[in-house]
């Protein structure tokens, strides 16, 4: 190889050297940037303020963190709200509340912004969107407590970037069979 071939081929090892340099760099800058979301390396419990919901479909809806946080909010005497908190912040509520009866899911939803143009189930018991939903229980779901009322049930996320319409959805229906079946709907001492 002459001195002037031998050169070239100093050249291209170069440039092939800078290259992988230079990917080398990228991906491990992409991998700190955040391309992946962060970790769910929180447990969900199977029981939320009191109602039993399955733990993978509520963690489906959460954001990455360390650590989940529940507290139980009664804001007057017909709603219940469970909020969840990732490592301090809300960032779901799960909520039960008793409206007029009578009321449809398309009228009582705009009270839940996040419901804004979503999808109506074919039976318009239960209204979602990619953060939101409502839903109404049973007609049988009736207490002496809250008489001449429904109840309804609601899935809010709270500024999470979550926006999956199936997770919702699912969750929504899920949480709303889980008070169905809960002393929610029932009267006390009455059994199921």
């Amino acid at each position: 190889m002459s001195a002037r071939g031998t050169l070239r081929h100093r050249r291209f090892i170069g440039r092939v050297s800078s290259l992988s340099a230079a990917v080398a760099l990228a991906a491990t800058l992409s991998a700190c940037s955040g391309d992946e979301p962060p970790k769910k390396a929180y447990t969900v419990p199977s029981s939320l303020c009191g109602i039993s919901v399955d733990p993978a479909l509520v963690k489906a809806v959460l954001p990455g963190g360390d650590s989940l946080t529940t507290a139980t909010q009664k804001p007057n005497g017909g709603t219940i709200r469970c909020n969840l908190s990732v490592d301090g912040k809300l960032v779901l509520s799960l909520a039960q509340a008793w409206w007029s009866e009578g009321k449809t899911t398309a009228a009582v939803s705009p009270a839940y912004p996040g419901t804004k143009d979503g999808t109506m189930s074919e039976d318009e018991r239960f209204i979602y969107s990619g953060q939101a939903g409502v839903g109404r229980t049973v007609p049988s779901c009736k207490t002496s407590e809250h008489p001449e009322q429904d109840l309804y049930t609601t899935v809010e996320t709270r500024d999470t970037g979550i926006d999956d319409p199936e997770a919702i959805e699912k969750l929504l229906v899920a949480y709303t069979k889980a008070v169905e079946g809960s002393t929610a709907c029932r009267e006390p001492g009455t059994g199921s």
